[in-house]
């Protein structure tokens, strides 16, 4: 039975001063522990017999995805050009972006998202439901979407796709558990690891999910 495996890489750490629930927001690119962290899981993509073998690579569109995944792009054509083989593009995909947030651009606890002001009680009052922002079943929905075209575009093949913590937590938990809602506390998505879904190149199906954390050292 022949199989596709989409690999879903987070994006490494924000350089991030103020603090501030950045979303969607542009100009908020990764830290130097962050490129190291992408550099870090860009080598163990590209030293993974499995892994190396990508046939595209694709991202979130927004300034610290693009970068781990060029990061990512840059050792994995270094390991193509070496077997003789075209380069890769980095292509992007709107599915893939962070959720949207009614506290973007804020400080959490502070001043206008101040948790105490009754209007942000009323966001808040289910961390399993976000009233705050776009739903876990949108976000969930759009990255099945993605997921399903691309298995049925690259059958039998390795994707490397790279997005955010929300996307890929909550897509992993409705195939896990038939629903996308959770404790947003409880994700099982460090920065810059790594969530292998392999799927039945035919019908879609999910056959196994694996986690690796290869940057959980770096400083």
């Amino acid at each position: 039975m022949p199989t596709t495996t989409l690999h879903f890489v987070r994006h490494g750490k924000v350089d991030n001063p103020k603090h501030l629930l950045y979303e969607r927001l542009p100009g908020f690119h990764l830290s130097a522990q962050g490129l190291r962290m992408a550099r870090t899981t860009a080598e163990f993509i590209a030293t993974d017999k499995a892994m190396n073998q990508a046939v595209a690579l694709y991202s979130s569109p927004l300034e610290r995805t693009c970068e781990t995944a060029q990061a990512i792009l840059t050792d994995l054509n270094a390991v193509r050009l070496n077997r003789h083989e075209d380069p890769l593009k980095l292509q992007t995909d709107r599915r893939l972006i962070e959720a949207g947030n009614a506290f973007r651009g804020t400080r959490i606890g502070y001043g206008a998202a101040a948790l105490w002001k009754p209007r942000n009680l009323k966001l808040v009052r289910n961390l399993w439901r976000p009233s705050w922002g776009e739903s876990y079943r949108n976000i969930a929905d759009r990255v099945a979407d993605f997921a399903q075209e691309k298995v049925h575009e690259h059958p039998g093949e390795h994707i490397i796709v790279v997005s955010h913590e929300s996307p890929i937590w909550s897509y992993r938990h409705m195939l896990e558990t038939g629903h996308p809602e959770h404790n947003m506390l409880l994700r099982h998505t460090a920065l810059a690891s790594v969530t292998s879904i392999t799927y039945d190149s035919q019908t879609g199906e999910v056959i196994g999910i694996r986690y690796a954390d290869p940057a959980r050292k770096v400083l």
